[in-house]
């Protein structure tokens, strides 16, 4: 259950992908992917450290994913940007 709300946290704050120039690698489709890798990989990670199984959910499971779809945004836009100067 942790997955599904980890996925679909990614897939809410790339909605917000829209208010900044489209210099995504891959496009939106890239930034699609990449908020939802980081929101997983996040959100496991700290799940793991906490202790609790990924079948636990509540509140706080959901907000642990905000911060890794904002990551992958950003490294997906980073290279973005720097694939577009070369």
């Amino acid at each position: 259950m942790g997955l599904l709300v980890w996925g679909m946290m990614g897939i809410a704050i790339w909605h917000f992908a829209v208010f900044v120039p489209d210099r995504f690698w891959g496009g939106i489709v890239g930034a699609f992917l990449a908020a939802i890798a980081g929101a997983m990989v996040v959100g496991l990670t700290v799940q793991g450290f906490i202790g609790r199984d990924i079948d636990t959910t509540d509140l706080g499971t959901a907000l642990i994913a905000v911060p890794g779809a904002a990551l992958g945004l950003a490294v997906c836009y980073g290279l973005g940007l720097r694939a577009e100067s070369h």
